[in-house]
């Protein structure tokens, strides 16, 4: 379960580490939350692997989900929705997003 004050800090942009009970862990930017409510709903995680970008939808109550590592977010982001860091690297993307 993910903790109240974390979840608040899921949102576009935000680069997170998600620790999963299989042991692996899953690092990227966070492209969207859907449904952005408490008891329900998800958030992408997006990276690429090998010059393959890789998204993986998580369920905000999953109990797959150890933990989720916030870290660093945009200061501002304009959009709510990032699909077009689909289309752009990953250096264009922390440029656009201005994070480190």
């Amino acid at each position: 379960m993910i903790e109240k004050e974390i979840l608040e800090n899921i949102k576009a942009g935000a680069q997170v580490k998600v620790y999963e009970k299989s042991g692996s862990t899953f690092q990227g930017i966070v492209l969207f939350r859907k449904h952005g409510s408490e008891t329900g709903g998800t958030f992408t995680v997006r990276t690429t692997l090998s010059a393959v970008g890789v998204e993986k939808t998580y369920p905000i109550n999953s109990p797959t989900i150890n933990k989720v590592e916030i870290l660093s977010s945009p200061k501002k982001v304009r959009r709510s929705k990032l699909y077009y860091l689909r289309d752009i690297s990953d250096k264009k993307a922390k440029k656009k997003l201005k994070t480190s």
